[in-house]
């Protein structure tokens, strides 16, 4: 039975190189039965046209589902469209939660002439740890470092839309030829060009897993405690808050609220709001079981009246509305 590593997935087709070899490929029923999924980047062994098996994978990430890679390349547009660092941060703690490698590269630099951009992100994230590049990939410029930094790795590139990842990779390897689109005059945002997750092979050593924007990614899988564990500069202050489970937005005693002056104040405006996204799927999972509520609760061996579920609810909806102004008012201050 032979074996290889699936490259492209297009309607119910699985596209496998097997020693550069292409196979296309159908998935057997009785994977299907068993609602196993087949991702790209999956090793398979393969069968007259059928996957048999899938392969242990060494890793994984859901959206886009891309497995066995080494490292996330996180794209970013120094203008056109305008730096986010809400969705700088979004993908630099979403490769943390999967315990990937991120690597930050900052295109378009051509477009730029604000050095206080540069200034600020090598302030931000270079303590963090973080490799930094800036590339331009319409002058060439960085286009010598990118390609090193991908040498003898499967990357996948992280980025919304219009940033331009399949620009870059055409400029390091120009025979693809890559289709590509320039930012919407209209809306002022990227407009998608690559339709689907695909692993594109620069040499024998080298891949890339291009992908769609990831511009739909939201932190409605983890509960809100999990969230400060993606900051390492919140992380670090945990220990000290005075209660367990701060949440380090309006409590008493936050050892991180005490040392907001030590933390850029993007990174922690991205953090509430990963808060309150987590804090509304804390919210969908709750009621999703067969809990009965009732109207006591019994502890220490006395009767107290529990808060109805709708106070509760409202005094929650309150919090979220709290810590979106808050995040409003920073911003515009």
């Amino acid at each position: 039975m032979a074996q290889g590593q699936i490259f492209k997935i297009h309607s119910d087709f699985y596209y496998i190189n097997s020693d550069n070899i292409i196979f296309e490929c159908k998935i057997r029923e009785v994977l299907k039965k068993q609602k196993q999924k087949i991702f790209v980047g999956d090793f398979v062994e393969f069968k007259d046209g059928a996957i048999e098996k899938i392969l242990p994978r060494k890793n994984f990430i859901p959206r886009p589902t891309v497995a066995n890679i080494d490292r996330v390349v996180i794209i970013s547009a120094v203008k056109e469209p305008e730096l986010s660092f809400t969705q700088l941060n979004r993908y630099i703690a979403f490769a943390k939660y999967y315990n990937l490698d991120a690597v930050l590269c900052f295109n378009k630099n051509d477009l730029s002439e604000n050095d206080k951009i540069i200034e600020k992100v090598f302030s931000i994230y270079e303590p963090l740890g973080y490799d930094i590049l800036f590339t331009s990939a319409l002058e060439g410029y960085g286009i010598d470092e990118f390609k090193e930094i991908l040498s003898g790795k499967t990357s996948v590139l992280c980025g919304s839309s219009g940033v331009g990842k399949s620009s870059l990779i055409n400029a390091i390897s120009p025979s693809l030829n890559l289709k590509t689109k320039n930012v919407s005059e209209k809306t002022l945002r990227g407009v998608h060009t690559t339709r689907h997750s695909e692993i594109i092979s620069i040499d024998d050593n080298t891949r890339i897993v291009d992908t769609p924007g990831f511009s739909n990614l939201k932190f409605d899988f983890l509960m809100p405690n999990e969230v400060d564990l993606l900051f390492d500069e919140i992380a670090k202050y945990k220990q000290f808050c005075k209660f367990p489970g701060c949440l380090h937005l309006t409590e008493t005693g936050c050892a991180v609220k005490e040392n907001l002056d030590s933390i850029d104040n993007t990174r922690y405006l991205s953090y509430k709001e990963f808060v309150v996204e987590a804090l509304e799927y804390k919210e969908r999972v709750k009621y999703q079981g067969l809990k009965i509520e009732t109207t006591h609760k019994q502890k220490h061996n006395k009767t107290a009246v529990k808060i109805s579920t709708k106070k509760r609810q409202s005094a929650r909806n309150t919090l979220k509305q709290n810590i979106y102004k808050d995040i409003e008012n920073e911003r515009t201050d």
